[in-house]
């Protein structure tokens, strides 16, 4: 794993991939098809992983916290940088900070909360994660109300945050004055696009930014990492066109629920059995599994199909 600090390269270099994390009939950690799982996004070139949301690791026991982590530094290659969450309760994050403070991690995500915080109080609790851990924070931005512009500004100047996830979704993302407001009040090479493939095109050319999370990448790593490369070329019309092969998945997610229908996808596509979700999480069933299967599988085919011709490039 990597342990060197962050850099606004390392953040623009790879998309940053949010996998689900599977697990077994047990509900504990299913360690071969994590294995499967992190080699399948890093033979398709994504060299940056993030477990938090899609990994439920809302609801990782502290008492496994320590294992679960262990484990992926022991899974990712030397040049894949790795990244836990933590929190999303000031009280997880106290216990996890002093599990990360023996380990290497550059950095650690903040999750969300919807539960009893102010921003301020957000800000505080971040500033103390910082000092107690001795790693820098990923603050993850769900809604407007979590985090100000200005508080955001001050954690970034006292050099507390590695980079920022911005996840607010929006029903046309070319409007979007929170997320302007932060690229006015810090420099927007911290700021990740977090929402995946939809928004991806619109945060890059309007916003000017330089790096996106996916969770789909998971079952399509080679095509995610040709989207970057056009985004990152400026090739706006070509990451369009890609960002289309994404779609029927992301349907899927925005219809049902985005982590669930990816646990699901994964095991779908072939890439990895994710096995069961744990309460108070469950599995996508019925009609809806068909359609989660279905957008999963046709991902999956165009990504054997980039892979095939990538082969058949170096061959020549």
């Amino acid at each position: 794993m990597k342990t060197t600090p962050i850099t606004f390269e390392d953040l623009a270099s790879s998309v940053i991939g949010v996998p689900p994390l599977p697990r077994d009939r047990d509900l504990g950690l299913a360690k071969n098809e994590t294995r499967r799982l992190v080699r399948h996004l890093e033979s398709g070139g994504i060299t940056s992983l993030m477990f938090g949301g899609n990994a439920n690791f809302y609801h990782l026991p502290i008492s496994e916290y320590a294992d679960t982590v262990d484990f992926l530094v022991e899974t990712a290659a030397p040049n894949s940088w790795v990244l836990p969450a933590i929190g999303p309760d000031f009280g997880k994050m106290r216990d996890q900070a002093n599990i990360l403070a023996e380990r290497k991690f550059p950095a650690a995500m903040l999750l969300p909360s919807a539960a009893m915080f102010t921003p301020d109080g957000v800000a505080a609790a971040i500033r103390k994660f910082v000092e107690r851990s001795g790693l820098k924070a990923v603050l993850y931005l769900k809604a407007e109300n979590f985090l100000t512009p200005e508080l955001i500004r001050s954690l970034v100047e006292d050099s507390l945050v590695a980079s920022i996830k911005y996840a607010v979704v929006r029903p046309d993302p070319e409007r979007d004055d929170y997320l302007a407001e932060l690229c006015d009040t810090i420099d927007r090479r911290y700021l990740v696009s977090g929402i995946g493939e939809r928004p991806v095109v619109v945060h890059f050319r309007k916003f000017g930014l330089f790096s996106f999370t996916s969770g789909s990448c998971s079952v399509a790593p080679s095509l995610c990492e040709q989207l970057r490369r056009k985004l990152v070329a400026g090739d706006f019309s070509g990451a369009e066109r890609l960002v289309e092969y994404f779609m029927p998945l992301e349907d899927e997610r925005d219809r049902i629920h985005p982590a669930r229908v990816l646990h699901d996808a994964v095991t779908a596509s072939g890439v990895a059995d994710c096995g069961p979700q744990v309460p108070m999480f469950s599995n996508v069933f019925g009609p809806d599994l068909d359609a989660v299967a279905a957008a999963a599988t046709g991902l999956y085919t165009h990504e054997q199909a980039v892979r095939k011709n990538v082969q058949a490039a170096l061959a020549s």
